[in-house]
């Protein structure tokens, strides 16, 4: 069983607000969801939607057809008009007009209705989302009104799965909490954002600061100062604030200071589409910063495996006071995924070195080429002796990173037909391929990569690689890796992430090839 629904309305009309009620009604029944969430960017009006997908197994993806259209406006009906059918149910706002604010309230309840959904359920939910606030018998009554204004058409039993829901910038701030995160340091830019907020909200429960700098170049050195002085550090932001970042990432190459980065990538270039998605800071991610240092670039492909991700970023940084970055994206950041997977336990994360007050001895970390005792030097036996160093110190990174899986398998284990690819299409693919003959192999360290990637490509027939980017970055760096090219690529960079029923009839295409 797998329904879609499309909420669709103005930005301020409480899109999020339907989705929510609807989406923890349905996980106290046991269902699966995903939520995708689209939005220009503007903070009134415009075309927002959310595509709320629902199932009685996992799901990690929507879909392009859509089963019920919630329309808080006149404009959603007309934009997606293409992505419905006869047998689309369109929940129209005119009947509830005179409700005013509380009209998305009365849409939730008429969907609770038309899925099937006992009414005392959905008033159970709506009085816990909203005790204590003093609208919450006007939402009640609307909710009713919106209950009893439809016909039932589904009838949504209750299963005994029992889902939680979590977003990517939740995650990450899980992670870091897993961690003992001691500070988070960022300056506000989509779709990094909601993770500074996550953690600053728990910040004084989790006895660790979250701080709000005046920008991405003063947050990567204030970072490499509080790490100095001890404190397990990271920080966020997106593409164009990690360029400002550069130079401190170079900082951090020579001083060996431990640094975290959370890079939640959207389009680019410039401001580019800056509330869409898009993988295209793979490059940056491997090569930003001048001169040659070593680094660790992991990709997670879900919220659960951000969490883990996170905590394998501080560990890593930690042990080998290297910059490790954690490569997401806005389609894993904002939407909500469902699942019944644990995360694996954290790993303990010890501060790894000597810093400032522990002992009576002066420790010093500066950008210059520098000798044993960090005084500047510009000797080239020193340069070169230390430049062996970073390169031996990425060697020892490389085998500490086996310890973790730096790739995944999915889909039918023994088919020779290949898909190569990385973080948010994880979801999309897993779904397309559930009843084709197809092995996904996931790559989560980008750097250091895999040995087994090649040995995996030896044994395929057809490999295809997929990435929400223009050139194939991945690629690019596989064949640099194996040697191997892959000329079989389903890209995407209109700003939108995959659907999994679209991305099926291209991959049942490929079979037929």
């Amino acid at each position: 069983m797998r329904l879609n629904i499309l909420i669709g309305g103005k930005a301020g009309q409480g899109i999020n607000k339907v989705s929510a009620i609807i989406a923890q009604t349905l996980l106290s029944q046991g269902y699966f969801i995903f939520n995708y969430r689209d939005y220009p960017s503007i903070i009134r009006g415009g075309h927002n939607f959310n595509v709320l997908s629902i199932s009685d197994k996992q799901i990690s993806s929507h879909e392009s057809k859509i089963d019920i259209i919630i329309a808080l406006d006149e404009n959603t009906k007309q934009v997606h008009k293409n992505n419905i059918n006869k047998n689309t149910i369109i929940i129209d706002y005119k009947p509830f007009l005179n409700l005013g604010l509380n009209a998305n309230i009365a849409l939730a309840g008429a969907l609770a209705k038309v899925l099937g959904i006992e009414k005392q359920i959905l008033l159970t939910q709506i009085n816990s989302n909203l005790k204590g606030k003093p609208y919450l018998k006007s939402s009640l009554e609307a909710a009713t009104a919106g209950y009893n204004s439809q016909k039932q058409t589904n009838q949504l039993k209750k299963l005994n799965n029992k889902p939680t829901l979590l977003s990517g910038s939740k995650a990450i701030s899980l992670g870091a909490i897993n961690s003992n995160i001691d500070l988070y340091i960022a300056y506000p830019m989509t779709p990094a954002t909601n993770a500074l907020h996550e953690l600053a909200k728990k910040q004084l429960e989790h006895n660790f600061m979250a701080f709000q700098a005046e920008s991405e170049i003063s947050v990567v050195n204030m970072a490499l100062g509080s790490s100095f002085a001890g404190a397990k550090t990271m920080i966020g932001t997106s593409g164009g604030g990690f360029d400002l970042m550069t130079e401190g990432l170079s900082m951090q190459g020579i001083s060996e200071i431990p640094l975290v980065v959370y890079l939640a990538s959207r389009v680019g270039p410039g401001t580019g589409i800056p509330t869409y998605n898009m993988q295209g800071d793979l490059d940056i991610a491997l090569r930003a910063g001048h001169g040659e240092f070593p680094r660790i670039v992991i990709a997670p492909g879900d919220p659960t495996e951000t969490i883990e991700i996170t905590n394998q970023a501080f560990y890593l940084s930690e042990k080998h006071k290297a910059l490790t970055i954690i490569l997401s994206d806005k389609h894993i950041a904002e939407s909500e995924f469902s699942s019944t997977i644990k995360p694996q336990k954290p790993i303990k994360v010890k501060v790894n070195r000597e810093v400032p007050g522990e002992k009576n001895t002066i420790i010093k970390a500066t950008s210059y080429e520098h000798n044993q005792y960090g005084i500047t030097t510009e000797d080239p036996t020193i340069a070169i002796t230390n430049a062996n160093k970073r390169l031996e110190k990425y060697k020892k990174i490389q085998q500490a990173c086996t310890q973790f899986p730096m790739i995944k398998t999915h889909g039918k284990k023994n088919s020779k037909n290949l898909i190569i690819a990385w973080g948010s299409p994880k979801g999309a693919i897993v779904d397309a391929i559930k009843d084709l003959d197809y092995k996904f192999l996931q790559v989560i360290y980008m750097k250091p990569l895999s040995n087994q990637i090649k040995k995996e490509m030896q044994k395929a027939n057809k490999i295809i690689l997929i990435e929400s980017n223009l050139t194939g970055q991945l690629g690019r760096i596989i064949r640099e890796k194996t040697g191997i090219s892959i000329k079989n690529r389903i890209l995407k960079y209109d700003g939108r992430p995959f659907r999994s029923d679209e991305l099926k009839k291209q991959l049942e295409r490929e079979l037929r090839k």
